[in-house]
C-alpha cells in the first residue's frame, strides 16, 4: 500500500514538474522581444472597423429629441457635426455643436476600435460638464450597429447607467439613440440623434 502511495506522489510531482515547465517556455516564447513587437505592430494596425469608422469623415447635420422625463415629449433641436480621423486613420473624431437642454453647447467625441480588446470605446467632452463620459461596446455582425454600454456619476450620489444604440444606416445616414436608468431604475429613452450628410 505504501508503495502505491508512493508511486502516486512521484507521478504527481512529475506531472506538476511537467505543467510548470511547460509555463515557463510559454513564458519565454511570449517575452520574445520579436514575436512581441510584431504582435503589437498587428494591433496598432488599422483594420476594416477603422475603414468603416473613415467613412463617416465629413460635415453632418443634426436633429435631435431629448426627453427630459419619461413620457413626456420630446424636446427637439438642431446641430451640426464634423467629423474626422485622426493619428492615422485610427480614431475619428467628433465635433459636435447645436443645443442641449435648451441650452448652445459644444462636445467633442473620440471613438476607437480597440483591436486587442475588440470592442468600440468612445470619449465624450462637452460644455454641459467638466468630466469625460466613456462607454464601450460591440457591433453587430455586419458591423452597422454598434451597443455601447456605461455610467456617469449623478450630484447627490450614485451612478446613471446609460445605453446607446449607434447604426450606420447608409453613407449618408446614421442614428443614435441613447437610454438611460437612474439608480438601478426602469430605463428609458432620453436622446434620438439623427445625423444627414451635407452634400
Amino acid at each position: 500500500m505504501r508503495y502505491i502511495q508512493l508511486t502516486f506522489t512521484s507521478l504527481c510531482i512529475v506531472l506538476m514538474a511537467s505543467v510548470v515547465m511547460a509555463k515557463d517556455k510559454k513564458s519565454e516564447k511570449s517575452k520574445d522581444p520579436q514575436a512581441m513587437m510584431e504582435a503589437y505592430t498587428k494591433l496598432a494596425t488599422p483594420g476594416e472597423q477603422h475603414k468603416q469608422l473613415a467613412s463617416l469623415a465629413g460635415s453632418w447635420t443634426i436633429k435631435t429629441k431629448e426627453w427630459m422625463e419619461p413620457n413626456k415629449p420630446p424636446v427637439e433641436s438642431t446641430g451640426s457635426a464634423e467629423m474626422k480621423m485622426l493619428l492615422e486613420g485610427r480614431f475619428l473624431q467628433q465635433e459636435v455643436t447645436g443645443q442641449m437642454m435648451g441650452q448652445p453647447f459644444s462636445g467633442i467625441e473620440i471613438t476607437a476600435y480597440d483591436n486587442l480588446l475588440k470592442r468600440y470605446v468612445t470619449a465624450w467632452m462637452s460644455t454641459m460638464g467638466t468630466g469625460i463620459f466613456m462607454m464601450e461596446g460591440t457591433a453587430s455582425a455586419d458591423g452597422k450597429t454598434v451597443t455601447l454600454k456605461g455610467q456617469h456619476a449623478e450630484p447627490g450620489g450614485g451612478y446613471m447607467k446609460h445605453r446607446a444604440i449607434w447604426k450606420m444606416v447608409d453613407n449618408n445616414t446614421q442614428t443614435f439613440d441613447m437610454y438611460g436608468a437612474h439608480h438601478g431604475g426602469k430605463e428609458w429613452k432620453m436622446m434620438e440623434m439623427t445625423y444627414t450628410r451635407k452634400q
